[in-house]
């Protein structure tokens, strides 16, 4: 190999320059490194990417671009198959090594794998490696060697593997410079919408890239850790992380998140660990159950006698259920590509227990509209509430949205904030409007059925058809 051969390094879904393991190991060669991202839609098929996802990647790809120019990297875009679009690009600059970080989504394994017999028949060295997360998903196995199905033992079998590392540092400015290869301009992928612009609110709510995951870390510690474990529930607080796209695209390590909660925290990390470790959980499972997006985790619910309504399904999607804490989620999501996770229980559940929708309909609409759009998190999430997957909610648990919105968003903080409609009326009844008396709508200029709607299924009556339907695929 020539000496002076440059290394090409494959960006996927770990947009940093911080403890990121393909690039240190390209950076150890001392070669002229080339760096390359590949929108590939076409292996992505039905997963391809999403539109509040590509709205994302275009902002992370401008920050990543100017991130890299300041090491002497250049960054090639290219759009294609990238099964013929990085052998081409390997040859095309006589690359003598292909470094990148793993993705586990089984249409990845299965291209990256065919790239990595193609590359090395054609005498280039490829290495990937780990650069998402904490334990490598089929590492963790019961004492009978089998996956896990249950979370509890998950959690306590992954603790026990992981291996204490510090997160890699920034490779120095030191690299030789690379000539850069024509490529494609980020604009003419079109991944920002135009006609009409609906992205104002994702712009509002988010700054993609490397420096706003650190800025979003450094928020939660300060400000979320600390209540983390009394007010994760409450959607009008801000306790959560919201680094869920960040870790999504690999603008921060999730090694890197773990490290700083637990030094920063000490033993209080504890409830938002297991949150990080639930994501390992979901890729777990979807790299021993491949099909896990688009079948039955459990077998049983292929049969289960889902209802066909797209006008419910609609309403759902658009905001208008007539329950205010479901309404408000979706709201949230629409406008900023994000809902808390307590609300996308609430609204998910409607979906599939008081609407009884098929929940690939739902998983369909969050991989759309969220800016985390993860495939492992969106497909075991949606079978956990739909009862169909693994350590799923028991059947029975069918989420009132009145009494979690008066639990949990009590003073309405997050329905004043999301369905300004109801804005005037009191806290009483902000969660079951259809309840108040007539003289307090009217004082609060609250129209059911006009300014807001009334509800599109009662909730006992959805309770128990939910339940007779759960009973046919019990028996």
């Amino acid at each position: 190999m020539d000496h002076d051969s440059p290394s090409l390094l494959w960006f996927r879904q770990d947009l940093r320059l911080s403890d990121n393991p393909a690039l240190s190991a390209a950076a150890k060669h001392g070669r002229p490194i080339v760096a390359i991202f590949i929108l590939d839609d076409e292996n992505a098929a039905r997963w391809a990417i999403g539109g509040a996802s590509r709205w994302w990647l275009h902002c992370s790809l401008v920050r990543l671009d100017a991130s890299l120019r300041g090491l002497g990297i250049p960054l090639v875009l290219r759009r294609g198959p990238a099964l013929t679009v990085l052998p081409a690009l390997a040859a095309e600059v006589s690359a003598g090594a292909v470094f990148w970080n793993r993705c586990y989504e089984p249409f990845q394994v299965a291209r990256d794998t065919a790239i990595k017999s193609a590359l090395s028949g054609a005498g280039v060295r490829v290495e990937s490696l780990n650069g998402s997360l904490l334990v490598e998903p089929w590492v963790p196995k019961t004492q009978a060697g089998q996956p896990f199905r249950v979370f509890t033992p998950f959690w306590k079998a992954m603790r026990g593997l992981m291996a204490p590392q510090l997160p890699l540092a920034v490779p120095p400015p030191t690299i030789p410079p690379a000539k850069a290869p024509p490529g494609d301009a980020l604009e003419d992928w079109g991944l920002q919408p135009r006609k009409p612009d609906w992205a104002g609110g994702l712009r509002a709510a988010w700054s993609p890239g490397e420096a706003g995951a650190m800025a979003q870390l450094e928020h939660f510690l300060e400000q979320g850790i600390g209540r983390y474990r009394s007010d994760r529930d409450r959607p009008g607080e801000d306790s959560v992380s919201r680094l869920s796209p960040y870790l999504h695209w690999g603008e921060i390590s999730v090694r890197q998140v773990w490290r700083a909660a637990e030094t920063y925290a000490g033993p209080a990390a504890e409830p938002f660990l297991r949150q990080l470790a639930w994501r390992e959980f979901s890729y777990h499972l979807l790299w021993q159950f491949p099909d896990l997006p688009e079948r039955p985790f459990n077998a049983q619910f292929s049969r289960f006698p889902w209802r066909e309504d797209s006008a419910a399904l609609n309403l759902w999607q658009r905001g208008l259920t007539g329950y205010p804490l479901v309404d408000a989620g979706m709201r949230e999501l629409w406008t900023t590509g994000w809902m808390h996770n307590r609300v996308r229980m609430v609204t998910a559940s409607f979906l599939v227990k008081h609407l009884l929708l098929d929940w690939r309909h739902g998983e369909a609409w969050f991989w759309d509209t969220l800016v985390d759009a993860d495939l492992a998190n969106n497909a075991a999430s949606w079978q956990w509430v739909a009862g169909s997957g693994a350590d799923a909610a028991p059947y029975f648990r069918i989420f009132n949205p009145v009494l979690q919105g008066e639990k949990f968003d009590p003073d309405g903080r997050y329905v004043h904030r999301w369905v300004p409609e109801l804005a005037k009326l009191p806290d009483e009844f902000l969660h079951k409007p259809w309840l108040a008396p007539a003289n307090i709508l009217k004082t609060a200029d609250v129209e059911l059925g006009g300014t807001y709607p009334k509800p599109i299924v009662d909730h006992a009556v959805a309770r128990d058809r939910a339940l007779a339907a759960f009973a046919t695929v019990r028996t």
